[in-house]
């Protein structure tokens, strides 16, 4: 079984990486059709840098019923295309900026994630898969970084013990085949191995809806995805 190796030097997982020819690609949208609750955020301290009290809707949907931040890949690939390289090479960051996480939603590989505290107040950042503690990492100082290593495959949830409000999402990739979706709710996934695959969207408020997706060599396999809750 191939090991890869991930743009930042340490064993990820049990991917092989290569080249892929003649590989088709999936694109499509993300639409929620049902009503968007919301909830409303009330800072309890730190007023001054939080700021005062708000709504915020569960899902982010603009025009057409769109959703953002959509987490969309394929499940279960075992080889296939080569990881992305930024340029230049740099390790992927979550930051605090007047009490909220940024950015909220993001994709990695398995490997080093930077915390970073843009605000003049504490933050203790703590990360979770499910219910156990993934990292837990008091960040007091303006401008402080932490590097922390994510090495296992999911979604982490992310919170402030110091501002209970304060949520993000890293999911850790076992394959480079996902996108997070913009504010047309687009996304495309390219370079992908003809055969069939389970295509997952997942949001933080629906949670995940499978389907199957066939790619064939050198085409586009076009989708819409509904989330419902």
């Amino acid at each position: 079984m191939a090991i890869s190796v991930s743009v930042y030097g340490f064993a990820a997982q049990a991917y092989e990486a290569g080249e892929v020819a003649d590989g088709g690609t999936v694109t499509g949208n993300v639409l929620y059709l049902g009503r968007v609750p919301s909830k409303k955020i009330i800072p309890t301290k730190d007023q001054d840098v939080c700021g005062g009290i708000r709504d915020q809707a569960a899902v982010a949907v603009g025009s057409g019923k769109a959703v953002q931040d959509a987490v969309v890949y394929l499940k279960d690939v075992e080889k296939g295309k080569a990881w992305p390289v930024a340029e230049p090479p740099r390790i992927p960051v979550l930051d605090q900026v007047k009490c909220r996480f940024v950015p909220h939603v993001q994709v990695i590989p398995a490997g080093s994630l930077e915390i970073v505290n843009s605000d003049p107040v504490l933050h203790n950042t703590h990360g979770f898969y499910g219910k156990r503690t993934a990292f837990n990492l008091a960040l007091p100082n303006l401008g402080q970084k932490i590097p922390t290593e994510l090495t296992r495959p999911g979604f982490v949830r992310v919170e402030c013990d110091a501002h209970g409000w304060m949520l993000a999402w890293v999911y850790v990739a076992d394959n480079p085949y996902y996108a997070v979706t913009a504010e047309d709710g687009m996304f495309t996934i390219a370079g992908i191995p003809p055969g069939e695959y389970t295509l997952v969207a997942w949001q933080e408020y629906t949670g995940a809806v499978e389907l199957p997706v066939t790619i064939k060599a050198g085409e586009t396999t076009d989708v819409s995805i509904e989330l419902k809750k």
